[in-house]
């Protein structure tokens, strides 16, 4: 916390109207303030970004305006979520083909979190699987606690991504 400044009131009521564009989708205000100098990747205090807001919400004219910004599509939050494993827990296809061509890492995963792969094995999410893994997404790859997307998808009986990852 030492490295972090102190705010005024009237900074936090400003940081927290840009974390409500994000949340809202306020496509057009956001890139009014992110052309004046907002900082794209600004964070809240559960380490949440603006893109991962924008995201988590099914906002894809805010994605897209923070992206073109310098929206850091890898940049996790406090759950050690990345906003690609946000939209493939919430299901939501067409904000996992933004990320993905815009350059969200199929594989991305910071420590202690898990992949995108992941979440799409243990929500029964196919269609998303399929797509993480035309992506690159690596269905070997596993999480802090040695797991795999398979041995997930099997724990909570997720019996057509079983199914498809088995095949590999």
């Amino acid at each position: 916390m030492a490295d972090r400044p102190t705010l005024d009131d009237e900074t936090l009521a400003f940081a927290e109207r840009m974390f409500d564009l994000a949340r809202h989708g306020d496509a057009e205000q956001l890139q009014n303030m992110l052309k004046a100098g907002l900082p794209a990747n600004l964070r809240n205090s559960k380490g949440d970004s603006l893109l991962m807001l924008a995201c988590y919400n099914g906002h894809l004219d805010a994605a897209r305006v923070l992206l073109a910004h310098g929206g850091d599509p890898e940049l996790a939050n406090d759950r050690c979520q990345t906003p690609l494993a946000g939209v493939v827990f919430k299901g939501d296809m067409d904000m996992l083909e933004l990320l993905l061509t815009s350059g969200a890492d199929a594989n991305g995963c910071p420590t202690g979190g898990k992949p995108p792969l992941m979440y799409a094995a243990m929500f029964n999410r196919v269609d998303m699987l399929e797509r993480l893994l035309q992506a690159g997404a690596d269905p070997q790859a596993t999480d802090a606690d040695g797991k795999t997307a398979l041995e997930l998808a099997r724990t909570m009986d997720a019996g057509d991504a079983v199914t498809r990852l088995e095949q590999l």
